[in-house]
């Protein structure tokens, strides 16, 4: 009993060096910290930096900074940024990327301005450790971005300056402290600046060149290995980090560009995406903040007065030279208050660069302890500043948004949305899922339901049994998505009646259908029982013809007939494939009638879709050989349609899409028929 107690007491012996019980303590931080202090209104983010405080080496000595910690710590901090690239809207941030390097200018000018002056004349340092200090003020860590990520709104446009923006200003610094250890060893001479030009060129083509295309290959060789598929985005990640530091910038500019490389690869609601953003969430970035907060000392400030003095002076130089950017830029774009407060709070956080900086600046003898101390204060304040500035404008944000009049109808309608997957061959429900998931409300709590009819004869009971047991398994392989799944196995005398009665039952608002590959059925529109279907339903219904992976797409070719934009049906679909061009990040290539262009161009500036839209003047409808040179081999080809008896129906309709699958056939192809219900509705065009 007194050998139990004894190893019980060294285990406990602070600080703790046992690996479990390491661990152990900074998962219930994890765990606890936020939930506690939620009930205070303060962002879970604070409290794991104040945890970190606490149990710190500086604080209750509970945990030191041991190399588990620096690791976990290393891999928090490069998440945080391959997240932040991979989340990056590409379709948005090459509409903004003027107003990125705008932003991107203001961020780093403005607090760099500020900040020379004060240390080199009233804080007294020399030239190098002023200029050094100075540039620590233009960083900014996404310390706040997993707020904006999990509140949704990491495609908003002001996210976007602002990752931009930090991308831009990061490089820059970090160029910035190669320059002035290179000035500092006597070695700023044409070869220092051959090197670094020649090693980031080299990373930039292996990231943007080469890592792309390997991934699509191992993708697509592995398509079934999922868990594969994460390994290999690791390896990408650390690899990135390696290069950058090989090529003379911090790993944190590898991660973000790895994100960037990976970002049209991983749609933001694939599985893999979610298992990426789940980890880390969970576990690295946790970890990454408490041992931010363990590099604090409070103490050092009551060393002296001019720790005091320089510790306030960074703080305020710092806080102050984001606010000016921030304002400066909201003045430029003609944001609102809100966008300015969201685009501060991103960047006033001041952790990752920041210390790279200054622990390479103290280890080269070129700042003293002083500023160091200072520094860690700073950090603390800026990431507390930082977390409640940007919870409180996404907060203020999503709220604006909600009352908006021209959308609270169209959120209200897309939260009751009901998608259904009507599916007989069970090999085409992958890519169908995929679909669904690309175009579904991600405000929607709906489940995507999945049916099978099976037919009611002496076996019925039995069939529906396999059936069941067929489609849960699809189930368990998407349920890291995170979003629900039903499934339905029902009895009917045939599909067509089956699928109608459960479509009304479960009030679907949508429908996916497989393409037939039976021969003989495209002479008939695209199956005589697809037909049957879509005229027994009257739901917008897509009819897919999916033929790889829809992220490996490069553009969207949407062709519309004339009229359509009179149908009732017009802004529900066009909505969706915004949806879908968005995740696959791709532009969309319209061919249609100059009033149907019209209005969908005014629907993507009202509802701010953020879609890349370019419009040729399309009316070969009878031989489509205008299309020939049109269309490429990567396109994904949606065809819009129309039932007979709507308005935009034409009798060239008809067999257009077979017409379509036919000259073709190594395209993948979307039919889309509008919702269309007893009375028809016609837009009327805006004033």
């Amino acid at each position: 009993m007194s050998n139990v107690f004894h190893k019980l007491l060294h285990a406990v012996e602070l600080p703790l060096q046992n690996p479990v019980l390491v661990f152990s303590l900074l998962l219930f931080i994890t765990l606890l910290s936020p939930i506690l202090l939620r009930k205070a209104n303060i962002p879970g983010i604070i409290g794991l930096i104040i945890s970190g405080v606490v149990i710190g080496p500086h604080g209750l000595n509970i945990l030191e900074k041991s190399s588990a910690i620096e690791l976990f710590s290393t891999i928090g901090l490069l998440y945080i940024m391959f997240i932040a690239g991979l989340e990056l809207d590409m379709s948005e941030f090459k509409t903004n990327r003027n107003k990125s390097l705008l932003f991107g200018f203001f961020t780093f000018i403005i607090p760099l301005a500020i900040g020379f002056p004060v240390i080199y004349y009233f804080l007294g340092y020399s030239l190098n450790a002023s200029l050094l200090t100075a540039s620590m003020f233009a960083t900014h860590t996404l310390v706040a971005y997993p707020i904006v990520s999990k509140l949704g709104l990491a495609k908003n446009q002001a996210v976007a300056v602002a990752v931009g923006g930090t991308i831009l200003t990061d490089t820059a610094v970090l160029i910035i402290l190669a320059i002035i250890l290179g000035n500092n060893q006597g070695n700023l001479g044409a070869t220092f600046w051959i090197n670094l030009t020649l090693s980031l060129a080299v990373f930039s083509a292996i990231m943007f060149l080469l890592i792309p295309r390997i991934a699509t290959w191992f993708f697509s060789r592995l398509e079934t290995e999922k868990h594969a598929h994460y390994i290999f985005v690791l390896s990408v990640l650390f690899f990135a980090a390696f290069l950058a530091e090989l090529a003379g910038v911090e790993a944190i500019i590898g991660a973000f560009v790895a994100g960037l490389a990976l970002n049209k690869i991983i749609p933001h609601s694939s599985v893999l995406m979610n298992r990426i953003e789940f980890i880390g969430s969970s576990l690295f970035i946790p970890i990454f903040l408490i041992s931010v907060g363990m590099l604090v000392d409070v103490r050092v400030i009551m060393n002296s007065p001019k720790a005091l003095i320089i510790a306030l002076t960074l703080t305020t130089i710092a806080l102050l030279g984001k606010w000016l950017a921030a304002y400066f830029t909201q003045i430029a774009l003609a944001y609102n208050a809100f966008q300015r407060k969201l685009i501060f709070g991103l960047s006033s956080a001041h952790a990752a660069a920041t210390l790279a900086i200054i622990l390479v600046g103290f280890k080269a003898n070129i700042i003293d302890e002083n500023i160091l101390n200072g520094t860690i204060i700073l950090i603390l304040i800026t990431c507390v500043v930082a977390s409640f500035a940007t919870e409180k404008a996404s907060k203020k944000i999503l709220i604006s948004q909600e009352i908006e009049e021209n959308s609270r109808k169209f959120i209200a309608a897309n939260k009751t949305e009901q998608i259904l997957i009507p599916v007989a061959n069970l090999e085409k429900i992958e890519r169908l899922l995929e679909f669904a998931f690309f175009i579904k409300n991600k405000k929607s709590f709906a489940p995507i339901s999945i049916l099978s009819v099976v037919s009611n004869d002496d076996e019925a009971e039995s069939n529906v049994l396999k059936a069941k047991t067929k489609l849960n398994e699809f189930v368990r392989q998407v349920s890291s998505t995170e979003v629900n799944v039903n499934i339905i196995a029902t009895l009917d005398y045939n599909a067509v009646s089956g699928i109608t009665r459960i479509s009304k039952e479960i009030m679907a608002t949508e429908i996916v259908l497989g393409w037939p590959q039976k021969a003989g059925l495209l002479d008939r529109l695209i199956g005589e029982k697809v037909d049957n279907i879509i005229n027994a339903t009257q739901k917008t219904t897509y009819i897919c013809h999916i033929q790889q992976p829809l992220i490996w797409h490069k553009r969207l070719f949407l062709i519309v007939p004339p009229l359509a934009e009179r149908e009732e049906g017009f802004e529900a679909w066009f909505v969706k494939i915004a949806l879908l061009a968005k995740e696959v990040a791709s532009p969309i290539a319209l061919y249609s009638s100059q009033p149907s262009a019209d209005m969908l161009l005014r629907l993507v500036k009202s509802r701010q879709l953020g879609v890349i839209l370019k419009h040729v003047v399309f009316d070969d409808w009878g031989e489509l050989k205008s299309l020939d040179k049109s269309i490429r081999s990567t396109d994904l080809i949606v065809l819009i349609n129309a039932r007979k008896s709507a308005v935009s129906y034409e009798p060239f309709l008809a067999n257009l899409a077979s017409k379509l699958a036919r000259r073709f056939n190594a395209n993948s192809i979307i039919a889309v028929f509008p919702r269309h219900l007893a009375q028809n509705y016609m837009i009327e065009p805006a004033n």
